[in-house]
C-alpha cells in the first residue's frame, strides 16, 4: 500500500507540473520501505540509465536576437547557458584552460583559412571592377579581430569582461598576434594593386602602437597616414570636420562610414571593407563587404538614417550543445555571441547596469511564479496523500538557484566568472535572497506532511550558514540532520560510507544520486522522495526521486 500511495502521489505532482517536470521515472523503485525489498546496487545502476535520465538533457537549439530582447520571450531554458557558450567559444579557438588560443590549429584558424582563400581568388576581379569607377582601388581593414587577434586578451586576461585599462596595456605593449591568414591576404591585396587602409575604433593615443604591432607581426601595407583611429577629444585629437553625427557622441557606424566616405573623397574607390563586427561594415561607402567571424564580443551600432542593409545583421538561430563541442562544427557566426548572451540573461532577470536583478518584476520571476503556482497544489496534495498512508513523503531541494537565488553574486559580483573565495563570502554572509516562488512552495509542502531534504554542492563548512540563510528568507522546515552538504576532506568532514565513486573525485551526479538513495534507505530515514527540485540537470540525473523538476538557470552550467 505504501508503494502504491507514493506512486499515486508522485503522479499527481507530475500531472500538474510544467514541461520542466518529467513524468515519473520509468521503473522507479518506490518499494524500498520495510514492506518491500531494499534498494540494491543493481537498482541504482538501472536508475542511472533510466528513461528519465535520457530526457534530462539541456536544450541545443536557440533563438536569440543580438540585442538581448529574447530574454523577454524565450524562458530560462531557451537562453544559451553562458558557461556552455564559453566552452563552445574555447573549443572554436582551441583554447587551453588558461584562455590562450592555439596559434597553429583550431576550427577558427581553419575557417579563417577557408574564408581568406576564397576571397583571394576574387581580388583580381574586384580590382578590375574598382578601376572601372575611375578611382584608385582600395581595401579598408578594421584592426581588432580583423588584422590583429585579441582572443588571448578577451579570454585569458579579461575572462570576457572588458577592461579598457587592461586593453590599453595590451595595445601599447603590442601584444596581439596577427589574425590567422590575414597577413597573407593583405599582401595579396597589395600585390593585386590595392591601396591598404586601416580603420579602427581604437583611439588616437593608440595609433602609433597599433601600426607598430601590425608591422611587428608581418603586415607591410599599413602606414600612419592611411590608418584612421578615433579622436579622444583632448588636445589635437578632435572630431574631424568630415564626420557629422546625430548626437554629441558619434556611433560606430557614423564614425566608420563617414571615414570611408572621406577616403573615397580622396580619389579612392573602396572595393572591399573587411571587419569582424557588423558595425564595421554598415553605412555603405564600399563596393563589397567581408565579415570575419568573432563570437567573443559584440559592438552594435544603428545604421545610418535611411540606409537599410538587412544582410549585415547577426544570426538569430543557433545550435549549441551544452558540452562545448559545437565549437568544432558551427563556425564563428553559428556560436551565440557572448555579449549578446549576457544581454539576454540580464533582460531575463531585469538586471541593472551593475548586474543586480530586479526582485519584484522580471521574466524570470514571472516564469518561476507560473511554475510554482502550478506545482504547489499538486505537491501539497501528494504530501498529504503520502503522509496519510505512511509513505514518509519527502522532497529534495538543491540550494543555489533552487531555493536561494545567486544572480547578484554571479553577475554583479563575479561578472559571470566564478570565484570560490568570493562565493564563500556570500555564503557565510547569508547574502542570498530566496528563489522567486519557492518559499511558498516549500513551506506548503512541509505543512502538508513532506519532509524537506536539502542537497547541495556547497561544502560542510558552509552548511550552518546555508541553513541560516534559508531561515532568514522565510523557509520553514530545513534541519541540520536532513541537510546534506559536500565533504571537504578535512577533519571530520569526510566522504560518507554510502557514497561510492568511480574515481577519487566524485562527480555531482554520483554524490547527489547516492545521497538520495541514502535518504530512501532505512539508515537515511526511509523516506519516499516524491519530487527532486534542481536548477542543474546534474541535480536531477541518477534517479532516486519519482519526479525530477528542473528550474531555469542560464547563468552557469554544472555538468
Amino acid at each position: 500500500m505504501h508503494r502504491r500511495a507514493a506512486t499515486i502521489a508522485a503522479i499527481t505532482v507530475a500531472a500538474a507540473a510544467p514541461a520542466f517536470a518529467l513524468a515519473p521515472t520509468a521503473g522507479a523503485d518506490t518499494g524500498h520501505r520495510s514492506h518491500g525489498p531494499q534498494l540494491t546496487q543493481h537498482h541504482a545502476v538501472k536508475s542511472l540509465s533510466s528513461w528519465t535520465d535520457k530526457q534530462l538533457t539541456p536544450r541545443s537549439h536557440f533563438t536569440m536576437a543580438p540585442d538581448g530582447s529574447s530574454g523577454k520571450t524565450q524562458g530560462g531554458e531557451g537562453i544559451p547557458n553562458i558557461d556552455s557558450v564559453k566552452s563552445t567559444i574555447r573549443t572554436y579557438y582551441n583554447a587551453g584552460s588558461d584562455g590562450i588560443a592555439s596559434k597553429t590549429s583550431s576550427p577558427y584558424i581553419a575557417q579563417m583559412n577557408s574564408i581568406v582563400a576564397t576571397q583571394e581568388k576574387k581580388l583580381a576581379a574586384l580590382y578590375r571592377q574598382s578601376r572601372a569607377h575611375g578611382k584608385k582601388p582600395a581595401i579598408v581593414f578594421d584592426a581588432d579581430d580583423t588584422t590583429l587577434m585579441t582572443y588571448d586578451m578577451e579570454d585569458g586576461a579579461m575572462h570576457f569582461d572588458f577592461d579598457p585599462a587592461l586593453q590599453d596595456e595590451w595595445v601599447q605593449d603590442q601584444r596581439f598576434p596577427a589574425t590567422p591568414a590575414m597577413v597573407g591576404f593583405v599582401k595579396a591585396a597589395q600585390d593585386a594593386g590595392f591601396t591598404i587602409f586601416g580603420l579602427t575604433g581604437r583611439n588616437d593615443d593608440q595609433k602609433a602602437a597599433t601600426v607598430a604591432n601590425l608591422n611587428k607581426v608581418g603586415y607591410t601595407g599599413f602606414t600612419a597616414d592611411r590608418f584612421y583611429t578615433k579622436w579622444t577629444g583632448k588636445g589635437d585629437s578632435q572630431q574631424p570636420s568630415y564626420i557629422t553625427c546625430a548626437a554629441a557622441k558619434c556611433t560606430t557606424v557614423e564614425f566608420k562610414a563617414g571615414t570611408r566616405k572621406h577616403i573615397e573623397s580622396l580619389g579612392y574607390d573602396i572595393a572591399l571593407n573587411v571587419g569582424d563586427q557588423f558595425s564595421d561594415l554598415q553605412g555603405g561607402y564600399a563596393d563589397h563587404t567581408l565579415k570575419l567571424p568573432n563570437p567573443t564580443y559584440y559592438l552594435p551600432s544603428p545604421d545610418l538614417p535611411g540606409v537599410h542593409e538587412p544582410w549585415l545583421a547577426p544570426r538569430t538561430h543557433f545550435t549549441m550543445k551544452a558540452d562545448g563541442s559545437s565549437g568544432k562544427t558551427q563556425g564563428g557566426e553559428g556560436i551565440p555571441n557572448i555579449d549578446s548572451v549576457k544581454s539576454t540573461i540580464r533582460t531575463y532577470y531585469n538586471a541593472d547596469a551593475n548586474g543586480i536583478a530586479n526582485k519584484t518584476s522580471s521574466p524570470y520571476i514571472s516564469e518561476m511564479q507560473r511554475m510554482t503556482s502550478r506545482i504547489t497544489p499538486a505537491l501539497t496534495a501528494a504530501c498529504t496523500f503520502g503522509s496519510i498512508f505512511g509513505a514518509k513523503p519527502a522532497i529534495v531541494l538543491d540550494a543555489d538557484d533552487t531555493t536561494l537565488m545567486t544572480y547578484d553574486m554571479e553577475d554583479g559580483a563575479m561578472k559571470f566568472n566564478f570565484n570560490p573565495t568570493l562565493q564563500d563570502v556570500w555564503v557565510q554572509g547569508k547574502l542570498f535572497p530566496a528563489t522567486p516562488g519557492m518559499v511558498g512552495l516549500v513551506n506548503a509542502a512541509k505543512k502538508s506532511g513532506c519532509t524537506l531534504i536539502g542537497l547541495t554542492g556547497r561544502n560542510d563548512d558552509q552548511k550552518a550558514a546555508t541553513i541560516g540563510n534559508l531561515a532568514d528568507v522565510g523557509y520553514q522546515g530545513f534541519t541540520e540532520p536532513n541537510y546534506y552538504t559536500k565533504w571537504t576532506g578535512k577533519g571530520a568532514s569526510q566522504q560518507p560510507s554510502y557514497i561510492h565513486c568511480a574515481t577519487a573525485k566524485c562527480t555531482t551526479i554520483e554524490y547527489k544520486s547516492q545521497t538520495r538513495a541514502h535518504v530512501e534507505s532505512r539508515s537515511g530515514g526511509d523516506y519516499t522522495v516524491i519530487a527532486n527540485f534542481g536548477d542543474q540537470f546534474s541535480d536531477l540525473i541518477g534517479g532516486h526521486a519519482i519526479v525530477p523538476i528542473k528550474l531555469p538557470n542560464p547563468t552557469y552550467y554544472l555538468p
